[in-house]
C-alpha cells in the first residue's frame, strides 16, 4: 500500500545519489520500495533525517511555511523542484538559519559556508548543489569532474523522446562552463527509469516532461512543476555566476 505522498516523493528524488553511496544511510532498498509505491516496512522520516543535505532544508522550509511535517508533499516539492512555498520564504532569513545549522556539521573542510553565500541562498536543492557543495569552486581546475558532478547532482528537466525496455532517452539541456555556468543546447541521452522493484514513474510516454537526478528518471513533472524547476535553475546559475565572477576578479 502506498505511503504518504511526501514520503514517496522524497524517496524518488533521494534514491539515486543514495544508491550510489553519495548521501544518506546505507538503505537504498528501503527508499527504492517506497519510491515504487510500497509504503510498508520503511521508516521514511528516520531515513530522511539521515540526509545531511536535504533534511535541514526541508526542516526549515516546513518551519518557515507553518507546516508541521518536513515530509509534507508541498515541502518536499519546494526543496527539490520549487513551488509556491519556495517563492514565499524569505531567502535571506532562510540562508542565515540554514548556514547556522550546516556550518557546525560541515567542519573546517567547508570554510566557504559564510555570509558571502547569502546573496545566492535559496530554499532549493539547486542552492545546495551550486552554493553549498564545494564543486563550483573547482570549475577552474581544468578537469571535467566538477562540471560532471554539478550536472548530475542538479535536478534536470527533460522531455522523454523514446521509451526502451532498459532505459529511456531524454532530451535536455546539459550544464556547460566557459568561465560562467549555463545550460547548453538540447541533447538526447539515455537514462535509467527502472529498478528491481519496478518504475518510480509508471507508464512513461514519449513527450512526458520528467525530472532526472543522477541519470535516473525520478518524477513526471506538470507544466507548473517544470516551469518552476527551470526558473529556479536559471535563478541559481545567475546568482552563483556572480560569486564566481567576484572570485575570479580577486584571483
Amino acid at each position: 500500500m502506498p505511503g504518504p505522498a511526501g514520503h514517496r516523493l522524497f524517496a524518488r528524488y533521494a534514491y539515486a545519489p543514495n544508491a550510489l553511496g553519495y548521501c544518506g544511510p546505507a538503505d537504498a532498498r528501503a527508499l527504492e520500495a517506497v519510491a515504487c509505491g510500497d509504503g510498508t516496512g520503511a521508516d521514511v522520516p528516520a531515513l530522511a533525517a539521515r540526509f545531511s543535505g536535504a533534511w535541514p532544508y526541508q526542516q526549515l522550509i516546513a518551519e518557515m511555511s507553518g507546516r508541521a511535517d518536513p515530509l509534507d508533499a508541498a515541502v518536499v516539492r519546494a526543496y527539490w523542484t520549487g513551488n509556491e512555498l519556495t517563492e514565499e520564504i524569505d531567502r535571506e532569513r532562510f540562508g542565515r538559519e540554514l548556514l547556522a545549522r550546516l556550518a557546525p556539521q560541515a567542519g573546517h573542510y567547508w570554510k566557504h559556508l559564510t555570509e558571502d553565500l547569502l546573496a545566492e541562498a535559496a530554499p532549493t536543492h539547486g542552492f545546495h548543489v551550486f552554493g553549498v557543495y564545494p564543486w563550483s569552486r573547482l570549475l577552474g581546475s581544468g578537469v571535467p569532474q566538477p562540471l560532471q558532478v554539478l550536472d548530475s547532482c542538479r535536478i534536470t528537466c527533460g522531455t522523454v523522446i523514446e521509451v526502451r525496455a532498459d532505459n529511456v532517452v531524454v532530451r535536455a539541456r546539459p550544464l556547460t562552463y566557459d568561465g560562467a555556468l549555463a545550460l547548453g543546447g538540447e541533447q538526447d541521452r539515455p537514462v535509467r527509469h527502472r529498478v528491481a522493484g519496478g518504475a518510480f514513474v509508471p507508464d512513461l510516454r514519449r513527450g512526458d516532461t520528467v525530472a532526472v537526478h543522477w541519470d535516473f528518471v525520478c518524477d513526471r513533472l506538470s507544466p507548473s512543476d517544470a516551469d518552476r524547476l527551470q526558473y529556479w535553475t536559471g535563478w541559481q546559475l545567475a546568482h552563483t555566476n556572480r560569486r564566481l565572477e567576484r572570485t575570479e576578479a580577486v584571483d
